[in-house]
C-alpha cells in the first residue's frame, strides 16, 4: 500500500475523522432525541388533553347530576331561575369538552365507548329536562320519583360509560408514558454507547498520530542530540517514508555522514597541521643555519678580501718604481674586491630581509650615481650584457639608505639580464618628476604573464613560464620592501614575449623615518606569515 505523502495529508485525515466522528455522533444523538420526543408528542397532544378532556366530562357531569338534585330542593322562583343557569352554565362546558374531545385522534374502542357515553348522556339528559321541566311544585313527587329511578339509572350508565373510556385513556397514557420512559432510557445508553465508542475512535486516533508523527519526531530530535554530541554511530530510522518525516530522516543521514567525514576531515587536518608544524620548526632550523652559514662565510671572505685589497693599495702605491702595467692591475684588483664586498654585503642584507633584520642607513646621496655604479657592476658581471644608461640630469639627489637602494635596484637588473636570454637590450633611466626620482628599467626579454602581474611582488611566487630559469622567488619581493621602506611605489608593464619595465617612485625628501618605521613593521609581518 502506497504511504501518505506529507504530514498534511495525515492530519487532514485526522481532522476529517474527527469531523466525521462529531458529525456522526450528532446525527445520532438527534435521531435518538426524535424517536423519544415522538413519543413524548404523543402523550403531549394525545394523552394529556385526552385526559383533562374526560376529566372535565366528569366532573361536569357530576355537577350537571348535583345541579339536577338541587333543583328538586328549591321552593323559591329566584333560586329555581339561577339553578337553571347554573345548570345552562354546565351543559356549556360539558359541550365544549365534548368538542375538545371529539378533535383528537381515537382508537377504535375509544370511539366505540365515546359514542356510547353520547347516547347515553344524551337519554339522560332527556329525562333530566323532563325533571327540570315538571319540577313546579304541583308535579315535584313525580320528579323525584324520576330523579331517583330511571334519571338515576340513565345517569349512572353513562357514568360507568364514562369512567370506562377515562381508565381506558388512563391506561394507554400510562403505557405511552413507559414507552417515553423506555425509549428515553434507551437513548441515553445508546448515546452513552455511541460517547465510549467515539471516546475509544480518539484513543485510537491519539495513538495513530503518536505513532505516525509524534514518535518519529522525538526519535529524529534524540538523533539530533546524539550527532549534536559527536556520537555518529547512531541508528536513523524513517528514510523509507514518503512524506516530510522521510525528508527530515533522509537529511538528518546526510547530516551524519557530513559529520563523519568532517570529523575525518578534522583528524586529517590535524595530522597534517602536525605535520606541517614539524616541517616548519625543520624549515626554520634550517634557515637558521643557512643564516649562520652566510655569516660565518661573508665574515671569513672578508678577511682575505680586506688582505687583498691592503696589497692592491701598496702596489698602487709604488707606482714610481712600478710600470703602469701593474698600476692597472692593482685597479682591476680594487674594483674586483669591491664587486665581491658588494656581492657579500647583498647576500647579508637578503639574508637580513628573509630574518626580518633588516637595518635602514638614510643618508643624502646622488641616485644618478648609484643607478651608475649598479649598471657598471653588472656590466662587470656580465660582460655580455648591453646595458644602455638614460639620465635626464646631472645629479639626482636623495635621501635614503643607498645600499639598500643600491641592491634594490641590482635585483631589478639581474632580473633584466637573466631573462634576456641571448644579451637582450636593457635600458635603465633616471629621471625627476615634481618631488619625486623616478628610475625604471626594461627589459625586451621573454615578458611575464598577465595573469601572473598581481601576484609578482609576492614572497616566493614566480612567474608560470619562469620555471626553466633557476630563481627562488624573492627578488622583487625584496625590491619591494626596500622601495615601501623609503615611502616609494614599484610598478610594472608587461606583455609575455615582448618584455617589461619596472618603475620605481621615490620621494626625494620624504619623512623616511615615518615609513621605514611603518615598513620595518610589515616585514615582521610579512616574516610572520611566510
Amino acid at each position: 500500500m502506497r504511504k501518505p505523502r506529507s504530514i498534511a495529508f495525515h492530519l487532514v485525515l485526522v481532522f476529517f475523522f474527527f469531523f466525521s466522528l462529531i458529525l456522526i455522533l450528532g446525527l445520532f444523538s438527534i435521531w435518538r432525541l426524535s424517536d423519544f420526543n415522538r413519543v413524548s408528542a404523543d402523550i403531549r397532544d394525545q394523552w394529556l388533553p385526552n385526559t383533562r378532556f374526560l376529566g372535565d366530562l366528569n366532573n361536569f357531569t357530576s355537577d350537571f347530576r348535583a345541579a339536577e338534585g338541587t333543583n328538586l330542593l328549591l321552593a323559591r322562583a329566584a333560586d329555581f331561575i339561577a339553578n337553571q343557569q347554573e345548570m345552562a352554565k354546565l351543559d356549556q362546558s360539558i359541550a365544549q369538552a365534548q368538542r375538545g374531545y371529539e378533535t383528537l385522534g381515537h382508537s377504535l374502542k375509544e370511539a366505540e365507548l365515546y359514542a356510547q357515553f353520547c347516547d347515553q348522556w344524551n337519554g339522560y339528559r332527556k329525562i333530566a329536562d323532563a325533571i327540570v321541566a315538571s319540577s313546579p311544585s304541583e308535579r315535584r313527587t313525580d320528579a323525584v320519583d324520576i330523579y331517583m329511578t330511571s334519571s338515576q339509572a340513565a345517569f349512572e350508565a353513562a357514568s360507568e360509560t364514562l369512567a370506562k373510556l377515562t381508565e381506558h385513556t388512563v391506561s394507554n397514557a400510562l403505557e405511552a408514558s413507559t414507552r417515553a420512559e423506555r425509549a428515553y432510557g434507551q437513548a441515553r445508553w445508546l448515546i452513552g454507547t455511541a460517547m465510549a465508542a467515539a471516546g475509544m475512535m480518539l484513543i485510537a486516533a491519539y495513538l495513530y498520530v503518536r505513532r505516525s508523527l509524534s514518535v518519529p519526531l522525538l526519535g529524529l530530535s534524540a538523533c539530533m542530540r546524539e550527532l549534536a554530541a559527536n556520537q555518529m554511530d547512531i541508528g536513523i530510522h524513517g528514510t523509507e517514508r514518503r512524506d516530510e518525516i522521510g525528508e527530515m530522516a533522509r537529511s538528518l543521514v546526510v547530516f551524519r555522514n557530513n559529520a563523519i567525514e568532517l570529523a575525518a576531515a578534522q583528524r586529517s587536518l590535524a595530522y597534517q597541521a602536525s605535520m606541517l608544524e614539524e616541517k616548519l620548526t625543520q624549515e626554520r632550523r634550517l634557515a637558521k643555519l643557512q643564516s649562520n652559514f652566510i655569516s660565518m662565510v661573508s665574515h671569513e671572505f672578508r678577511t682575505p678580501l680586506t688582505i687583498i685589497d691592503g696589497h692592491a693599495q701598496r702596489l698602487a702605491k709604488m707606482s714610481e718604481t712600478a710600470g703602469p702595467q701593474i698600476i692597472q692591475r692593482s685597479a682591476k684588483i680594487r674594483s674586483a674586491v669591491l664587486r665581491m664586498t658588494s656581492l657579500i654585503e647583498g647576500l647579508l642584507n637578503s639574508t637580513r630581509l628573509i630574518d626580518g633584520q633588516l637595518y635602514f642607513h638614510p643618508a643624502s646621496f646622488d641616485m644618478r650615481a648609484l643607478v651608475r655604479e649598479a649598471c657598471r657592476l653588472h656590466r662587470e658581471i656580465s660582460p655580455g650584457s648591453q646595458i644602455l644608461e638614460d639620465f635626464s640630469a646631472e645629479q639626482l639627489p636623495m635621501e635614503g639608505d643607498p645600499k639598500l637602494l643600491f641592491q634594490a635596484l641590482s635585483n631589478l637588473l639581474s632580473n633584466a639580464i637573466k631573462y634576456s636570454p641571448g644579451g637582450g637590450l636593457i635600458k635603465v633611466t633616471a629621471s625627476t618628476d615634481e618631488d619625486k626620482t623616478v628610475v625604471s628599467v626594461e627589459d625586451r626579454g621573454m615578458g611575464i604573464p598577465e595573469a601572473d602581474l598581481k601576484k609578482l611582488f609576492s614572497r616566493y611566487y614566480r612567474g608560470s613560464n619562469a620555471s626553466s630559469i633557476v630563481g627562488t622567488g624573492i627578488g622583487l619581493y625584496l625590491v619591494r620592501l626596500v622601495i615601501e621602506l623609503h615611502g616609494g611605489v614599484i610598478s610594472v608593464e608587461s606583455r609575455e614575449g615582448e618584455g617589461s619595465r619596472f618603475t620605481v617612485r621615490l620621494p626625494s625628501h620624504s619623512p623616511w623615518r615615518s615609513s621605514a618605521e611603518q615598513a620595518s613593521s610589515e616585514i615582521e609581518v610579512a616574516d610572520r606569515a611566510g
